[in-house]
């Protein structure tokens, strides 16, 4: 990786990660493994990252380098694809009002409802007996 390289954080749900994103040949590493190593073949959540790179027609001239932690894997590629959308509006100023038009550049502040009590869940509830 050369010295022009930019790092910002992505998060969502429960997951974040730390992208750097440097000019390359469109190389995507995730935790020390190749994009579709790591997903595991998964064709949506490899469209999902991959999508800020579409938008700003930049496909392949990036390499990325992600370490994520937390949460599950439809929300580690959402902390991905947060951190690569920031990094790239970081990058060029230009790239921003693209990113943030189709929503990329906000984090998606929807969370696991916590569970209340005298529920079996978060918003079910036991079977209400009148008699």
């Amino acid at each position: 990786m050369d010295q022009e390289r930019v790092y910002a954080t992505g998060k969502r749900k429960n997951a974040s990660a730390r992208v750097y994103i440097s000019f390359g040949s469109g190389q995507i590493v995730i935790n020390h493994k190749e994009m579709g190593e790591y997903l595991g073949g998964r064709e949506t959540l490899r469209m999902m990252i991959e999508q800020p790179f579409e938008l700003t027609e930049t496909s392949g001239k990036f390499d990325v380098l992600a370490t994520v932690q937390g949460g599950g894997s439809s929300g580690q590629a959402g902390a991905i694809r947060h951190g690569i959308a920031k990094a790239l509006a970081l990058h060029d100023a230009a790239y921003r009002a693209t990113l943030k038009k189709a929503g990329l550049i906000s984090r998606d502040p929807r969370k696991k409802e916590r569970k209340k009590p005298g529920q079996p869940k978060a918003r079910k509830k036991f079977q209400f007996s009148k008699r």
